[in-house]
Order: C-alpha cells, then structure tokens, then sequence
C-alpha cells in the first residue's frame, strides 16, 4: 500500500508553500513521525512529519512552490 505525501494546509490562510529541503534521501526508508522535508509559508518554516512507514520516492523538486493538496512524495 502507497501513501501520498500531500502539501498539508498548515493555518488558516495557507494556500501554497515552498517546498525548502528533503530531510530524507530519495529511497531511503522512513518511520512514522520522522521529519521528512522543511516546508516555507507565511514566511515561517516548519518541518513536516512522516504520516507513515516504509521507503520514500520524492516527487517534488527543493525550491519551487506547491499548491496545498499538491503530491510531494509518496512511501510505500
């Protein structure tokens, strides 16, 4: 089973964020609750954690700007 990392909404207003740095490697096997990648909005950053466990295949590109809902990655 594939869960896909989405761009969570994160307040109230956000309607789109950056995507800054992948704290994990493409490949890599990942744990529930383990930060995965740093997310720019509202001109704070945040880390957001992994909502499941297994290998990660990145999807999204550092530095470019999503839309909330937006695939990111996904583990499986």
């Amino acid at each position: 089973m594939t869960t896909e990392i989405l761009l969570p909404k994160i307040g109230f207003s956000m309607n789109e964020g950056t995507l800054t740095e992948w704290l994990v490697a493409d490949g890599a096997s990942v744990t529930e609750g383990q930060p995965l990648y740093a997310l720019e909005s509202d001109k704070s950053v945040q880390e957001v954690e992994s909502p499941a466990t297994g290998t990660l295949k990145i999807v999204a590109e550092i530095g470019k700007m999503y839309q909330v809902g937006d695939l990111l990655a996904e583990i499986g």
